[in-house]
């Protein structure tokens, strides 16, 4: 599993981010605090609170090409 830090401020980064993990067969989360959602959804995403660092939990080991996608959202 590898882990990675993200920002999603706007409503607009969301929809970005969840198009670009849908396309990727392995189980990604997202985790704020104590709460995890599948990245994949849209309104898990939106029951976080995106004003804070949002960390990108990837379970797999061949993810390279995922980690080079979400550069944009990258602190």
């Amino acid at each position: 599993m590898k882990t990675v830090q993200i920002s999603l401020q706007m409503a607009s980064q969301v929809k970005t981010f969840v198009s670009i993990v849908q396309k990727y067969s392995y189980d990604i989360d997202l985790r704020s605090e104590r709460y995890v959602v599948d990245a994949k959804s849209i309104l898990g995403i939106f029951s976080l609170d995106l004003s804070k660092p949002i960390n990108v939990e990837i379970h797999s080991s061949e993810c390279d090409d995922l980690l080079e996608d979400l550069k944009q959202f990258t602190k």
